[in-house]
């Protein structure tokens, strides 16, 4: 599910299709500045400023003017960072594609779990280029640092949930 805006929601009809339009271009010139590809970048965009949240491979194709094949590309790359989630459309055979509820959280708890394998792989490399080495320090830094962030991370998130449940109040 998507969570609904605080606030006057406006009627899809009333929505400036261009003012959107050029929203999710600016979003997505944002994202790939941070590191995301083009086509994930104006796919998610859209996602996000689409009212339900969800559209089809063709929907998206249509607003974007980009290819299925574009489509097909960019959305195996945000289901797998976890920004996106595929479901069927109730009654049909077509896929949809559903940006996730607490999808800032949601991709922040998948990077923990990133970080955990990064640690371990750091760890054993350590020992594989020796511990007391200049490598072996450079890589127990870089271990520390995830376990540090790690650590930090959930704090953060445990402070939203408790910032979020006391504005649902």
């Amino acid at each position: 599910m998507v969570r609904g805006t605080k606030g006057p929601e406006k009627p899809e009809e009333e929505r400036d299709d261009t003012a959107v339009s050029d929203f999710v271009e600016r979003f997505a010139a944002e994202l790939v500045v941070a590191g995301m590809g083009r086509m994930p970048s104006r796919i998610f965009s859209c996602l996000m400023a689409e009212e339900s949240g969800v559209l089809t491979s063709a929907e998206l194709s249509e607003r974007l003017r980009i290819s299925p094949a574009a489509v097909s590309g960019a959305m195996r790359y945000l289901i797998q960072v976890g920004l996106v989630a595929k479901e069927r459309e109730p009654g049909s055979r077509r896929d949809r594609y559903r940006v996730l509820d607490d999808v800032w959280f949601e991709s922040l708890t998948r990077r923990d779990e990133i970080m955990m394998r990064w640690i371990r792989v750091l760890r054993d490399g350590e020992s594989t280029v020796g511990a007391g080495t200049v490598a072996g320090e450079r890589l127990a830094e870089s271990a520390a640092f995830f376990e540090f962030m790690i650590d930090e991370l959930h704090g953060m998130l445990g402070r939203w949930r408790e910032h979020r449940a006391g504005q649902a109040r």
